[in-house]
């Protein structure tokens, strides 16, 4: 059986060859540059097309100085958050024709550090990073060869450095406060734990912010240590509370993970929800509104995190001047049967969500 030979691709001396000029000339011609005489840019561009000459796009990309790749730099790809936002900065990446790589950090300082230097993403043009870990000072440094947009909870509003931000204590507030609003008084906190990275500090800060803002006491025996922020540990240290304190009659969980492990534990225990114990997540991850009973959170625009982080990250690298710029990313609560009994109403975080400043 015969078969056809595979075409071998016509290199750009033979196009230069055929056309009389030398490859310089060629490589002017496809990059558009101006300086080439009409006659000589018509004669070699219908060599090109009567060869079918198939510029390297590689070549292109490093003559330009640009892959076309950005990074998305998070503690863990598969948590749910994380993966329905790198759904969203994926889509956002393609619609301005950029290529999008995922590196997962775990959270480590290390990993942090190296993503931020360009390792192991360091032929992508920019990054996009997520940080548990890493100091302030170290964010704040310059990263002339990979420009960088945080996302998430880091620093104060002078942090000299592009971020899409998350008000983590706010949404810890907002949370708090429906509890109360619930008629709750002995609230717990799921999150709480050592090493202490930006998120849990600031949802630490919106937890008692809401105890104090009602007249309630701080309980330490109402934070129980927390391990990872998942399922598992949401069930085993819920397990744990309802040992050490068996009146506790709410939950604020710092994710969604940790809620609905706190819901297993509950169920596990015979403990009503919300009859015993309202719970409230964070993120408004999918598996929210179809656990049993369906669970009240903080929904975070992922979305909107995703399109202002990529557009910020474009700017950035289209004009290097220009100064720091940070966003505020909005929030809302979504109540559902886990504090109510009943599914379906939103209230708005009331924040500056979505307001940007330089």
């Amino acid at each position: 059986m015969s078969t056809t030979p595979t075409r071998r691709p016509v290199t750009i001396r033979e196009v230069a060859a055929a056309a009389g000029v030398s490859p310089k000339t060629v490589s002017n011609v496809v990059n558009a540059y101006v300086h080439v005489h009409p006659d000589t840019r018509r004669r070699v561009q219908e060599v090109i097309d009567a060869l079918g000459y198939r510029p390297s796009a590689v070549g292109r990309q490093l003559r330009s100085g640009r892959t076309g790749m950005i990074a998305l730099a998070v503690p863990s790809i598969s948590a749910p958050y994380f993966a329905e936002l790198g759904r969203h900065v994926a889509t956002q990446a393609r619609l301005r024709g950029l290529v999008l790589a995922v590196e997962q950090t775990e959270g480590q300082l290390e990993r942090e550090r190296e993503v931020a230097d360009g390792k192991p993403v360091r032929f992508a043009d920019g990054l996009l990073l997520s940080a548990l870990e890493m100091p302030d000072d170290e964010l704040a440094a310059p990263h002339p060869d990979t420009p960088i947009v945080l996302i998430g909870e880091h620093g104060g509003s002078d942090l000299p450095v592009d971020r899409v931000g998350i008000d983590s204590a706010g949404v810890a507030r907002l949370a708090v406060e429906h509890l109360l609003a619930c008629g709750r008084t002995r609230v717990a906190y799921l999150g709480h734990k050592a090493p202490v990275h930006n998120s849990a500090r600031e949802r630490m800060v919106g937890y008692r912010s809401g105890l104090e803002s009602a007249g309630l006491p701080f309980e330490p025996s109402l934070v129980p240590p927390c391990g990872d922020w998942s399922r598992e540990d949401g069930r085993t240290t819920t397990a744990s509370l309802l040992a050490a304190r068996p009146d506790v009659d709410a939950v604020f969980a710092a994710n969604d993970e940790l809620a609905l492990g706190a819901l297993a534990a509950l169920r596990e225990a015979g403990r009503a929800v919300p009859g015993d114990v309202a719970v409230v997540g964070v993120d408004d991850v999918a598996e929210a509104r179809y656990a049993v009973p369906a669970l009240t959170t903080v929904a975070i625009d992922r979305a909107f995190v995703a399109e202002r982080a990529v557009d910020l990250l474009a700017t950035r690298l289209t004009d290097p001047g220009l100064p720091p710029r940070h966003l505020q990313t909005p929030y809302h609560l979504v109540v559902r049967e886990s504090t109510s009994g009943t599914s379906g109403t939103t209230r708005d975080s009331g924040a500056a969500a979505g307001s940007e400043h330089v």
